[in-house]
């Protein structure tokens, strides 16, 4: 499992690419199609086009690492958007790579607190 500091930015790029992509690839469609410095901390995933297959690129202090991984059967449910990306809490990443089906998967509205407002009349 991938270790990551609370403050890393997940993306996942919402359409598919060539998984043959490496280092230079990967960097090249996070910087023009994201417009983001692919070497600032971020966590990155990228997915095939048979849906069998995840790539994670980070760069911690040391240097760019990727991560790959491939299901043996099935296939990552993938979001769909209108955007070229969407950022994910470290949850969803944990249920992504946990093979949860993400299409079916919906956020809540969140919740408000309400103060009780004073009443004039007593």
């Amino acid at each position: 499992m991938l270790k990551l500091p609370p403050d890393t930015r997940i993306f996942m790029v919402v359409a598919p690419v060539d998984m043959r992509r490496s280092f230079s690839g990967l960097c090249a469609i996070i910087t023009e199609t994201l417009a983001v410095n692919p070497i600032g901390g971020d966590l990155f995933l990228f997915r095939g086009k048979r849906s069998d297959r995840v790539k994670a690129i980070v760069c911690d202090r040391t240097g760019l690492a990727i991560w790959c991984r491939r299901l043996e059967r099935g296939k990552y449910k993938w979001l769909s958007a209108d955007t070229a990306s969407m950022e994910l809490t470290g949850q969803e990443l944990a249920s992504l790579l946990d093979d949860v089906d993400f299409t079916r998967i919906r956020r809540l509205p969140h919740f408000a607190v309400h103060t009780p407002q004073h009443d004039p009349r007593g």
